[in-house]
């Protein structure tokens, strides 16, 4: 392989470099591949890079001696060789700035680089003629060298003679410094060394562990900054979690907070008043609204202030004689029915415009007492009663915890329930009746026993707590038992009875506090129809939640039998079916 020494292109052979120099050297202008000197001959081009570009130009030969020294004949090994020689050449560079001045003493020691300081200077100078040169206008061409022409006087670039001429100077150039033109490779024995790291060539192996060296330093200070980027990105990513967690920290108390309220909203402990302030309230939107006269609201404030003051309910949303009514019904009618039992005589209490919302529990203790009042059973543990109302009753179980009852659901409820609208459920009937020396039991059917999340369990219970009064094969039967308190979430009811049809299937008859006292009335008429108690029945399909408990009353207590109830209610617990 051939390489020209103007442009550096490499050939395959000897005609091929002659058809380049013509073409590309020759007929066209011939340009320095180092500065931009351009429009001599080809033999005072090669000269000029030959004085003026001493060092890049001896650079790149002497990388082509090395390969061949180490990888035999360029023309054997023509693309690998001059591809390296390039890589090489480029990286040399690149490192010898890094460190010039220790890097070109070690290499004058090998003969390589000596006088480079010297030449450097010159070759500025040399440059800096070349381009005044460029700036002033163009002289006319002479016979003479043309060194003379671009620079004047030639100079020696190692010693600093002046020669007369440049025909002269490069005799003395040739003549007295070849040493320095070729010296670092003319002993082809002396051993090269590879950089591992990048590949390149040394042959001093104390100036390939200075550059070793510099590789070292580099990766250690890049390790050392990747620590440093790393400690950092940790850092800002600790931050960022700590702001994360306390952002969700207090978004979720905030959630806490709102639910809570809700929760006290929605059980009446927000402080907003309680039966009597709700029942005024509602009467005065009445009146605003033309749908109570200004006489009614005053009628009836003086009676419900007269209710509140004795204790006992007004009896203004009370509907009596229902269980009989039911009775003359099925004997009369109600041919799909098999079977039908039936509590002992009850009286179904709504809601009012003063617990509407939250009164359903006190709506059905007052129901299940106006049963219980009703049953000689009950006369010594209930002597005098009458039914009460809403403020007596939350007085009552107030009483109940003083005893001792249930103290968990006291706390629970802040020890107070009069002049709130809080909730009550099954625990609180069960603490009012055993303070009342009245025997009951809590029964927890506390998840689904049949498909799609019924409850049959719960029908079979409360038919066996009727049934076991059975008598031959009447179809109705009048029970003495009392009614059954049943609570759900968010609303409680009274079970009163229960169909069983000629296809077995199991109805259970239910009084709602919420069901007006105009739609219960209907049921009191000689000729009941089929679709009036509608509102009554409950088929197995139509109780679905998730949990039920039922309060069943089983007669009366003993003194003793109180104290020992009230002891066992301070750690409350329910019979769980199944």
């Amino acid at each position: 392989m051939l390489s020209c020494d103007i442009c550096g292109e490499t050939v395959s052979s000897e005609p091929d470099m002659k058809t380049h120099l013509l073409i590309a050297h020759m007929e066209n202008e011939v340009m320095c591949p180092f500065c931009k000197l351009s429009g001599i001959s080809y033999d005072e081009m090669n000269f000029h890079i030959e004085t003026a570009h001493f060092e890049q130009d001896t650079q790149e030969r002497n990388f082509e001696r090395i390969n061949e020294i180490r990888y035999g004949s360029s023309e054997n090994n023509d693309s690998t060789l001059q591809c390296r020689i390039e890589a090489n050449s480029s990286i040399h560079s690149a490192c010898a700035s890094n460190h010039p001045k220790k890097s070109a003493q070690n290499l004058c020691e090998d003969g390589a680089l000596k006088h480079e300081e010297f030449y450097s200077e010159n070759l500025t100078k040399s440059t800096k003629r070349v381009r005044s040169e460029e700036k002033e206008p163009s002289m006319p061409r002479t016979k003479g060298s043309v060194y003379e022409t671009v620079y004047g006087t030639p100079e020696c670039p190692f010693c600093g003679k002046i020669e007369d001429c440049s025909q002269d100077m490069e005799t003395h150039v040739k003549t007295n410094h070849a040493d320095l033109l070729d010296a670092s490779f003319e002993d082809c024995d002396r051993p090269v060394y590879d950089c591992p790291m990048c590949g390149l060539i040394c042959t001093d192996y104390r100036v390939l562990q200075e550059h070793v060296d510099l590789h070292l330093e580099e990766s250690s200070f890049q390790q050392g900054m990747d620590r440093v980027q790393c400690s950092n990105d940790l850092e800002l990513a600790h931050q960022l979690q700590q702001e994360e967690d306390r952002q969700r920290t207090s978004e979720e108390s905030r959630q806490e907070v709102e639910e809570f309220q809700k929760l006290q909203r929605q059980y009446g402990l927000d402080n907003s008043g309680g039966y009597k302030e709700q029942q005024l309230r509602n009467m005065e939107t009445e009146v605003n609204r033309g749908r109570m006269q200004p006489s009614e609201f005053h009628r009836r404030k003086a009676d419900m202030m007269e209710s509140l003051a004795v204790g006992i309910d007004d009896g203004k949303t009370k509907t009596s004689g229902i269980i009989e009514a039911l009775q003359r019904y099925y004997q009369n009618a109600a041919p799909e029915v098999r079977h039908v039992w039936l509590s002992a005589a009850v009286d179904h209490f709504h809601s009012s415009l003063g617990d509407k919302g939250w009164g359903c529990g006190y709506r059905n203790f007052q129901m299940l007492l106006s049963s219980l009042l009703q049953n000689d059973v009950f006369d010594n543990c209930l002597k005098g009663m009458s039914v009460p109302c809403i403020p007596k009753i939350q007085s009552m179980i107030e009483d109940a915890w003083k005893e001792g009852f249930d103290p968990q659901g006291a706390s629970q409820l802040n020890n107070k329930l009069q002049g709130t609208k809080a909730w009550i459920g099954a625990c609180e009937i069960y603490t009012l009746l055993t303070s009342l020396r009245v025997k009951c039991r809590i029964i927890d059917f506390h998840k689904s026993t049949g498909p799609l999340g019924t409850h049959p369990h719960l029908f079979d219970w409360i038919l066996n707590y009727y049934s076991s009064e059975r008598e031959g094969n009447q179809k109705v039967v009048c029970t003495c038992k009392p009614p059954i308190y049943l609570q759900h979430q968010g609303h409680s009811r009274l079970v009163v009875g229960i169909e069983e049809k000629k296809n077995r299937t199991l109805c259970l008859l239910i009084f709602d506090p919420g069901c007006p006292s105009r739609e219960m009335q209907k049921l009191l008429k000689q000729d009941i129809e089929a679709g009036s108690l509608k509102h009554l029945r409950k088929p197995v399909g139509s109780l679905k939640h998730k949990q039920y408990q039922i309060v069943a009353v089983e007669g009366t207590l003993s003194p003793e039998e109180k104290i020992a109830r009230r002891q066992a209610s301070q750690v409350f617990t329910a019979e769980k079916i199944p």
